[in-house]
C-alpha cells in the first residue's frame, strides 16, 4: 500500500526535489510567499512546485505560512513589503479579509499574485488556480450517477475562500440537473478535519436518511468519513476534493469515501512562478490562469497503480 500511495503522489503531483532557499541569497529576483498552511499535503506540493521552478529562474523565495490566521498572514505581507521583495504570492486565509495586506503591497508598488485561493479585495496581477467550478461539476456528476439520480446530500463547506465557493457552485450546478437530488445541509467545516468531523456529526444527527456528503477538500471529506464510521452509518457516499494520499488510501480500502477530484498543486506552483517570470519580462499575463482537474475512484486508482507496477 505504501508503494501504491507513493506512486499516486508521484503521478498526481509531479513532485520534484528543489534546492531553492527560504530567504534572500543573491538570486535574480526575490519573491515572498504567504501560504495558507503547510498542514495540508496540497500546500506542501504547491510549495514544491514553487521551489522547483524558482530554482530554474534563479529566484530567491521567502516562504511563510499563516496556518489559517488572517492577522498573521497580513503581517507576513507587511514584512515582505518592508524587505522590498520583487513580487508577492498569497494563498489567502480569507478572500475578502486579505484585502488590507494586498493594498499595502499595492501602495509599495510590489506586484501581487494569488495561487489556489483568489482575493476579492486589493489589486492582483494574476490568479493561478485549479478550474474549481469544473472540479465541482465533476464531483456533482459523479455523485448523481452513484445515487442513480435521487437522494439527500450534505455539503461540508468552507465559504471564506473563493476556490471553495467555485467548487460548491460547480457541484450545485451539476446536481441542479437532477430534480430528485436535494441538498439538505450546507455547513461550515472550516477546511480542517476536526472541525469537519464535528460539522458532519451535526448533520448526521439531524438527517437520519442522508445519502451522501460532498467534502470541499480532503480534510473535510476525511472528517466526514470519521463521523460516518463513528455513527456506523451504512450506505452513505462521500466525495472529496484534492486526492491526497490519505484520501486515496481511504478510497482504495473501500470506505464510504468513493471518489476524489484531483488537483495538481505542484503544477499550480510551477505555473505561478512561470507567470511571474512572464510579468517580469514585460509580457502581458492573464488575470486568471486555470489549471486542469480530474476525478478518480477506486477503479481509476487501481489502474494507475497497476500501470506503474508494469
Amino acid at each position: 500500500m505504501k508503494t501504491m500511495l507513493a506512486l499516486l503522489s508521484t503521478v498526481l503531483a509531479f513532485l520534484v526535489v528543489s534546492c531553492s532557499g527560504d530567504g534572500k541569497g543573491g538570486g535574480e529576483k526575490t519573491v515572498g510567499v504567504a501560504l495558507l498552511t503547510r498542514g495540508h499535503v496540497f500546500y506542501r506540493d504547491l510549495e514544491a512546485g514553487l521551489r522547483s521552478e524558482s530554482a530554474k529562474k534563479n529566484y530567491d523565495l521567502i516562504i511563510t505560512s499563516a496556518e489559517f490566521d488572517l492577522g498573521k498572514q497580513i503581517a507576513q505581507i507587511e514584512d515582505f513589503v518592508a524587505q522590498k521583495v520583487d513580487a508577492i504570492i498569497v494563498c489567502p486565509v480569507d478572500s475578502r479579509g486579505i484585502g488590507p495586506g494586498i493594498r499595502k503591497a499595492n501602495d509599495a508598488g510590489i506586484p501581487v499574485f494569488t495561487a489556489d485561493i483568489a482575493a476579492t479585495e486589493g489589486s492582483v496581477v494574476s490568479h493561478i488556480a485549479s478550474d474549481n467550478v469544473a472540479g465541482g461539476r465533476l464531483a456533482g456528476e459523479y455523485l448523481a450517477k452513484a445515487l442513480s439520480g435521487k437522494g439527500k446530500v450534505a455539503i461540508i463547506n468552507h465559504p471564506a475562500v473563493t476556490s471553495v465557493l467555485d467548487r460548491v457552485q460547480g457541484f450545485k450546478e451539476a446536481l441542479s440537473a437532477h430534480p430528485h437530488i436535494s441538498i439538505v445541509a450546507d455547513v461550515n467545516g472550516q477546511g480542517v478535519r476536526d472541525k469537519a468531523l464535528q460539522a458532519a456529526t451535526d448533520v448526521l444527527q439531524a438527517h437520519n436518511n442522508l445519502d451522501a456528503i460532498f467534502g470541499i477538500n480532503d480534510d473535510s471529506a476525511l472528517g466526514a468519513l470519521d463521523a460516518v464510521e463513528q455513527f456506523r452509518r451504512e450506505g452513505i457516499i462521500i466525495i472529496g476534493y484534492d486526492a491526497t494520499p490519505p484520501a486515496a488510501d481511504a478510497i482504495l480500502r473501500g470506505t464510504a469515501l468513493k471518489a476524489d477530484v484531483v488537483q495538481y498543486p505542484t503544477v499550480i506552483g510551477t505555473t505561478t512562478i512561470q507567470t511571474i517570470a512572464d510579468f517580469f519580462s514585460g509580457r502581458e499575463v492573464p488575470a486568471v490562469v486555470p489549471v486542469e482537474v480530474g476525478i478518480v475512484d477506486k477503479t481509476a486508482l487501481e489502474k494507475m497503480a497497476n500501470k506503474g507496477a508494469n
